[in-house]
């Protein structure tokens, strides 16, 4: 299981890099694996302000469909556009090509509150 040090990760099986203001977010590992083929990703909050926890979107896979949450408080400023026709990418890379959003962050210190690497992993190993 690829567990990366350098992001956080919630509860709900997203991860985030935060760059400054701009994070990008996307689903882990654990999440693309337990999803399966994915064959569709909608993300129709582009340019809105959501809160943390709040849907930013759906992934659809061949077995099932998932909402997306917002892992901090942020403006959903750019979906990455790739996986419009090659979904995909998230099974392949979802650390790297296969990230979903980013966004402007309302406060970058909420990043503090979220999963590190080994919480995270023992979150998914029970």
């Amino acid at each position: 299981m690829n567990i990366p040090t350098n992001l956080r990760y919630t509860e709900d099986h997203e991860w985030i890099s935060l760059n400054g203001e701009i994070a990008t977010v996307g689903i882990t590992d654990f999440a693309q694996k337990e999803l399966g083929d994915i064959v569709f990703i909608e993300v129709e909050t582009l340019d809105e302000s959501l809160d943390a926890e709040e849907t930013f979107g759906t992934i659809e896979a061949v077995k099932t469909v998932s909402d997306m949450f917002m892992p901090i408080a942020g403006t959903v400023t750019e979906f990455n556009e790739v996986l419009s026709d090659n979904p995909e990418t998230v099974n392949k890379d979802p650390y790297g090509e296969g990230w979903i959003i980013k966004i402007k962050v309302n406060n970058p210190a909420d990043i503090d509150h979220l999963l590190d690497a080994e919480a995270y992993k023992a979150l998914i190993e029970g």
